[in-house]
């Protein structure tokens, strides 16, 4: 099972949100930015290194706030959330088509990639 890491990365009462490329599989969906683990890195370390390439943004990676298993059994991935909050830059959208930052409230109007779906659900509820 494939080890994920996304950052729910808060300002004020926002999160920012990324939007699949055209090219990607979901191409379209939304999802909390993130991405596969390399080898001998910690679940913070990678997600430091994916917002760095993804965004150009440095972020201060916080507490883990849940996870998800999605996907078949032979091709399931573990994707753990981590709460984030901006140190440093301007979030550039370098391999997604747009980003945004969201409300708790606006989340269930977007069409979130199946494995987000949850997490999105509980952060609405909890209004974060």
């Amino acid at each position: 099972m494939k080890k994920v890491v996304a950052a729910i990365i808060k300002d004020k009462n926002q999160v920012l949100i990324a939007k699949r490329h055209s090219k990607d599989p979901l191409a379209g969906k939304w999802e909390f930015p993130g991405g596969k683990l390399e080898p001998g890195e910690t679940p913070k370390e990678g997600l430091v290194r994916e917002i760095r390439e993804e965004l150009t943004l440095e972020i201060e990676v916080g507490d883990f706030y849940d996870d998800n298993i999605y996907g078949s059994e032979d091709q399931a991935i573990h994707l753990l959330f981590y709460w984030a909050q901006v140190a440093n830059g301007e979030a550039v959208p370098v391999v997604h088509d747009e980003i945004k930052w969201i409300t708790p409230t606006d989340l269930k109007k977007v069409d979130f990639a199946p494995a987000d779906i949850p997490i999105a659900k509980r952060l609405e509820i909890e209004n974060i």
